[in-house]
């Protein structure tokens, strides 16, 4: 275990990507704030990490409200006195149905958490990352394959991912004066409860319905926590990390 004692925010927490990252930063040493809507989900991440739970900082949180957003950021000062490292990563998808068949409410939800939520994640660390001492820190974006290629059927989840990308582009710019360092983690087929139904087949491009493989969802933290470790000098501005054998390159 790293004897760093750095302190990161961790949205999405108390499920698959964020569960696991949450964990691997924690018994790397970090003192880590754990974000999401349900209280008992993150207490159940805090309790997965063992020994390291004492580190584990549980927040409630809706990153779509900026109040919410704001108290977080808030009660992570306060317990440890600065934030180096935000993983954006919590996220929802919409059914997958026909875009003209989404409702108003099912496109803003996705629209609200994936983007919005990223935003206001992504200022709040600037205003807290800018004013420590020592000054700086890291911000990593869960982004998506589907910030290059769609799925069928998912247009208000692609059209947030692509987004992220501008989000972490325009990040990692503006962060530089302020020794702020910003990437952006895309994946594909993580073995996480949302993405279990690879398993049982999925609608492909061309109509059909496939199994697409899996891989395990601690590589994703690990990959996470290997671009949270890099000096502030160093940046991985985007990592694709996917299932070897899933139909994403020469997809279509």
């Amino acid at each position: 275990m790293a004897g760093h004692n750095k302190v990161a925010i961790i949205t999405g927490a108390g499920s698959g990507i964020g569960r696991a990252t949450a964990i691997a930063f924690l018994r790397d040493g970090y003192r880590v704030a754990l974000a999401g809507r349900r209280q008992d989900a993150l207490e159940a991440t805090a309790a997965a990490a063992g020994e390291a739970e004492a580190r584990a900082l549980v927040v409630p949180t809706d990153v779509a409200n900026p109040e919410s957003v704001q108290a977080l950021f808030a009660r992570t000062k306060a317990a440890w006195g600065r934030v180096d490292v935000l993983f954006n990563n919590a996220g929802v998808s919409a059914p997958g149905i026909p875009l003209e068949d989404l409702t108003f409410a099912q496109w803003k939800n996705v629209v609200d958490i994936n983007l919005t939520g990223m935003f206001l994640c992504i200022q709040e660390a600037f205003r807290a990352m800018k004013a420590q001492d020592p000054r700086g820190g890291r911000i990593i974006n869960n982004g998506s394959i589907s910030a290059h290629a769609p799925r069928p059927n998912s247009i208000a989840y692609t059209a947030t991912k692509h987004a992220v990308s501008g989000l972490t582009k325009s990040a990692s710019l503006d962060g530089r004066k302020y020794d702020i360092a910003c990437g952006q983690i895309d994946i594909g087929n993580a073995r996480t409860e949302m993405a279990e139904r690879m398993a049982k087949g999925v609608p492909q491009a061309n109509g059909t319905i496939a199994v697409e493989p899996l891989m395990d969802v601690g590589q994703v933290a690990d990959a996470v926590l290997h671009m949270a470790s890099l000096p502030l000098e160093a940046n991985v501005q985007f990592m694709t990390i996917m299932a070897t054998k899933m139909p994403f390159v020469g997809r279509g």
